[in-house]
């Protein structure tokens, strides 16, 4: 038994020097020192022997299996060594390479008419609110001069979650919030996602309002026509004209209209705009009388303005877009027509 175990132990020094990877090292100790591997059935033999040999065979045996022990660990660190230097080598970077070009993003063109129309109305002290978008139906429409009876319910399909809860059809209730827990003077820019059940070329079922509201004493039509003339000079060019048409809205008396324009021509008259010259682009108007009454202000002591715009409405027409939808596909090679600082489409 003990040529035995000097053939075991030459053996496993021989697979030890052998193994090429840390992996193939474990093999070699399971094979030799595991539980039943050959030198540990070799102890386990012992019993065969005469008492009188027994303590010199363990002995042998003790120091073989330490032998090999420290034989594997050596040979462990080696692998270890040379693995990480090949994996070194597999992973290293020529840094006199050219870079590899970034792809760069831009802002997109729904982002970057908010952020400027946000830029010109705080250049003129507005601060800007911001509202829920599932919002009650009081906010959405009571407050607002609309009732439960009111025909103007009917101009908007309305995405209801219960019976007074709602995906808020317009940016109009912030006005609501801000005046109930404010007193004038008030200027503030609400901008946000409004829903609406409704989805063409021109419309979509989810988009982006602008609500803009003024109360103070003595503010007049003059005053908001000044305003929006402001706007949109520095949204579309200082040649840019308006015009006011009269219109309707439940929460505004008198209310109108505003056009611009054209855009494409300048006002000459074109297929975009049906040769008339102008482009509608908001509606506005004086805040009714009842709805500064419903938040608790004196319409005999003060006056406001309010207007509201499509954020989607603008960006096609400063960018010449004809498809709404093509701003809510995510292509990139639309997107990437467009630079961060605006502009028309490159």
């Amino acid at each position: 038994m003990l040529s035995k175990v000097e053939e075991i132990k030459a053996s496993a020094l021989e697979a030890c020097s052998q193994a090429e990877s840390v992996k193939e090292l474990e093999q070699v100790r399971v094979r030799f020192l595991g539980k039943k591997g050959e030198l540990t059935l070799l102890l386990r033999g012992m019993g065969q022997l005469p008492a009188e040999q027994r303590p010199h065979f363990g002995k042998l045996v003790n120091e073989v299996r330490d032998e090999l022990e420290s034989a594997l660990a050596a040979r462990e660190t080696q692998l270890f060594q040379e693995e990480e230097t090949r994996r070194l080598a597999a992973e290293a970077l020529d840094i006199t390479l050219p870079g590899r070009p970034m792809m760069r993003g831009t802002v997109h063109p729904v982002s970057q008419i908010i952020a400027e129309t946000k830029s010109i109305f705080m250049n003129m002290g507005y601060e800007i609110v911001e509202g829920p978008e599932v919002e009650w139906d009081y906010y959405n429409f009571e407050a607002l001069n609309i009732p439960p009876d009111h025909p103007a319910r009917d101009m908007q399909d309305t995405f209801f979650i219960t019976e007074d809860l709602l995906l808020r059809s317009q940016t109009s209730p912030v006005q609501i919030h801000v005046m109930e827990n404010r007193k004038p003077p008030i200027r503030i820019l609400a901008p946000g996602k409004v829903y609406r059940a409704d989805s063409d070329i021109t419309h979509s079922p989810m988009f982006h309002q602008i609500e803009g509201l003024v109360v103070d004493r003595g503010i007049t039509m003059a005053d908001l026509k000044g305003t929006l003339q402001v706007f949109v000079q520095r949204m579309f060019g200082p040649d840019t004209k308006i015009r006011l048409r009269p219109s309707y809205f439940p929460f505004t008396e008198p209310s109108a209209e505003v056009d611009v324009s054209c855009i494409m021509c300048a006002g000459a008259g074109c297929r975009v705009c049906k040769d008339t010259g102008w482009l509608e682009i908001l509606g506005s108007g004086m805040v009714d009388p009842r709805v500064l009454a419903k938040v608790g202000y004196d319409p005999q002591e003060v006056s406001g303005f309010a207007f509201g715009m499509g954020v989607e409405r603008i960006a096609m027409l400063k960018y010449g877009i004809n498809d709404i939808r093509l701003l809510f596909e995510n292509d990139v090679r639309f997107l990437k027509q467009f630079s961060s600082q605006g502009g028309r489409l490159c």
